[in-house]
């Protein structure tokens, strides 16, 4: 594990990139999932750093970053739900 920083560093290119995507689509309905991947990736990303940082006892706020994704997926799929309806 001697490629701490270059793994750090990814993250934000990454990051800033789900941003970007989120930011365009604001107005189309797939913003609720660029949302949700936006804060996956965010949690995945604190995941790591915490890792790589040996913060193990941090880790554990990253469920807050997936729980949010899956409200924001519920959000989706429930507006979805409720457009479709005849």
């Amino acid at each position: 594990m001697e490629l701490k920083i270059p793994g750090i560093i990814m993250i934000v290119p990454t990051v800033l990139m789900a941003i970007y995507i989120t930011v365009k689509t604001r107005t189309e309905t797939v913003y609720y999932i660029n949302l949700a991947i936006l804060c996956w990736i965010a949690a995945n990303s604190y995941w790591m750093i915490c890792e790589l940082t040996d913060n193990l006892h941090l880790k554990d706020y990253t469920i807050i970053g997936f729980v949010l994704g899956l409200i924001f997926t519920g959000i989706y799929y429930w507006k979805e739900w409720r457009f479709s309806k005849p």
